[in-house]
């Protein structure tokens, strides 16, 4: 198995030790992308669930490009809210990124978020 760190300044630089992404070549046929949870630092305290949300979408996408991937590749997220009231209005831009085949998924309420975001977003990209 190889091993290779995916790094893009199109997404916010890890705040502690760990990688945007872990990309790892799987038996020379495919490759998994594994993707660091990821907030939009710079929206949060706006308020604005679906404005954080798209961010959070658009830094995935760029650490997904930076791997050669794009959203199509992704097979699992998980989603962590801090007000599971604002479910519908994350799925309503969640959604727009999957127009087929969305991913496996999972979305779970957590009391606090690093940086006080309120939404954060980890996935896993198959190649």
């Amino acid at each position: 198995m190889s091993k290779q760190i995916v790094y893009t300044d199109q997404a916010p630089a890890p705040i502690g030790p760990y990688s945007q992404a872990v990309k790892i070549d799987v038996r020379n046929t495919s490759s998994m992308l594994f993707v660091s949870g990821q907030v939009a630092i710079d929206l949060a305290p706006l308020g604005d669930i679906q404005a954080e949300t798209r961010k959070v979408m658009e830094n995935i996408g760029a650490i997904l490009s930076a791997a050669g991937l794009d959203y199509s590749h992704i097979v699992k997220s998980s989603i962590f809210v801090k007000d599971m009231n604002n479910f519908a209005a994350i799925n309503e831009v969640y959604g727009t990124f999957f127009t087929a085949e969305p991913p496996a998924r999972e979305t779970v309420e957590v009391a606090r978020l690093p940086k006080d975001v309120n939404v954060e977003i980890s996935v896993i990209a198959v190649q």
